[in-house]
């Protein structure tokens, strides 16, 4: 069963398939999206209690409830210094060193920095025998994506690509996933380093966003694209530990790529542990 489920993946019209399920999800269909809202609640064990807004009938649309927000302090913000927090609700795929330019994906499976960061080779060079991380947000979680620090953009980049589900089955089984996936890279200036911040598109996630460009996709496109920022002025983007970067409208991965020897990760993060948006993800080396 689980070679029919990857299998009919190489198959079935994703894209088509994305944007049919984009355009669903963004409907206002009254008491069906309600219904549907339910039952989704239900089916995914979805906690309502730490929503901003706990009743269904509050979302005008599927998406608007996929995205809701949480209660203030439901997710408290480390404040130490030199404590980077988790970006997201999660789950670990996958953490540990970047080897040789290579990232683990699973077992049996890797892809390089150098594709997941839309080919720019002085830009994968900056995350040489440095450290990455994984996290798969499955459909019951919060799908709003924090500053695991502080941190300035420096650009923003598009890459095209498929649309596979992320989920731990087709990551075991699908060949340079996260690479070959749609997704949007951002690159932020910290005071320890450069920091990756990579939000990868899946099988029907409708839309990837940012809060200073707003809909990144769709539309999707053909090639790579660059939005380069300034460090300062009125045109930058500084954003502060735990702020809103972006989100996804229907959920999929995050990954992180931090510079060699800057962070090390806190000793709960473990392949297949939870994260909680806010809560201890790692520890600055230099500051």
């Amino acid at each position: 069963m689980d070679k029919i489920k990857v299998g009919l993946q190489y198959w079935i019209p994703k894209h088509a398939l994305t944007r049919l399920v984009g355009k669903l999800a963004s409907a206002q269909a009254g008491s069906l999206t309600t219904a549907v809202i339910r039952w989704f609640i239900k089916q995914y064990k979805v906690n309502m209690d730490e929503a901003l807004h706990t009743d269904p009938k509050h979302f005008k649309t599927f998406n608007d409830f996929f995205v809701r927000e949480l209660k203030p302090g439901a997710r408290p913000i480390s404040s130490e210094s030199k404590v980077i927090t988790h970006p997201a609700d999660a789950c670990v795929s996958q953490f540990g060193p970047i080897t040789n330019g290579r990232l683990i994906q699973a077992k049996g499976h890797e892809f390089s920095a150098l594709e997941l960061l839309g080919g720019d080779v002085d830009l994968a060079q900056e995350f040489d025998d440095g450290d990455f991380a994984t996290l798969y947000l499955s459909p019951r979680d919060y799908h709003r994506v924090h500053m695991p620090c502080d941190g300035t953009l420096r650009q923003m980049i598009y890459v095209p690509g498929d649309l596979f589900s992320v989920n731990p089955l087709t990551a075991e089984n699908v060949p340079n996933l996260f690479a070959r996936n749609e997704r949007v890279v951002c690159i932020f200036d910290t005071e320890f380093g450069p920091m990756a911040q990579v939000l990868v598109g899946a099988t029907i996630v409708g839309s990837i966003e940012q809060i200073w460009a707003g809909t990144v996709t769709p539309p999707r496109g053909n090639s790579v694209y660059k939005w380069d920022y300034p460090s300062e002025g009125n045109q930058s983007v500084k954003l502060k530990k735990g702020e809103e970067m972006g989100r996804f409208k229907l959920g999929s991965t995050v990954i992180n790529l931090f510079a060699k020897n800057a962070i090390r990760f806190d000793d709960s993060v473990q392949n297949g542990a939870a994260t909680q948006m806010g809560s201890c993800y790692a520890h600055i080396n230099k500051m």
